[in-house]
């Protein structure tokens, strides 16, 4: 269940960044700090978006910047940044990104468990506009839950 994964602690909500790349750095902060990912996770997500582009931005407004389960993810994990003013993350048909959720899975399994869930909140246009325009932590909790 996504509750179970995208606790409090792992969410932030901001008014402004100044790049995707310190989008991806932030929105990682809780899962590298409680020892979720390596540093080499966020790397390749970087290295990954400047070498294929942001194929991770999904929809208008969301992104969900992801690197392969060897490639530092520890355990299974989402963490969330909102960015009220949102953010290019030089994608065409979806900037502003206002919604970043990392993820991170152990194993190819997971990872499609993980995104299968996430998918019920992103296929249903209420929830993600929800999601999307939450002012605080509490409106996006309502969501997720």
């Amino acid at each position: 269940m996504i509750s179970d994964w995208l606790t409090p602690d792992k969410i932030n909500v901001i008014d402004a960044i100044d790049s995707w790349e310190n989008a991806v750095l932030l929105s990682a902060e809780p899962l590298l700090a409680q020892g979720y990912v390596t540093d080499d996770y966020i790397n390749a997500i970087i290295k990954s978006h400047n070498e294929l582009g942001p194929y991770y931005v999904l929809a208008p407004g969301l992104a969900m910047p992801h690197a392969r389960p060897e490639q530092g993810a520890i355990k299974n994990g989402l963490s969330l940044l909102h960015i009220r003013k949102g953010v290019s993350f030089n994608s065409a048909e979806n900037d502003p990104v206002y919604v970043v959720i990392m993820l991170c899975a152990h194993s190819g399994e997971e990872h499609i468990n993980m995104i299968s869930e996430l998918a019920n909140i992103f296929s249903d246009e209420e929830k993600l506009n929800r999601l999307l325009k939450a002012a605080d932590l509490d409106a996006i909790q309502a969501v997720i839950n």
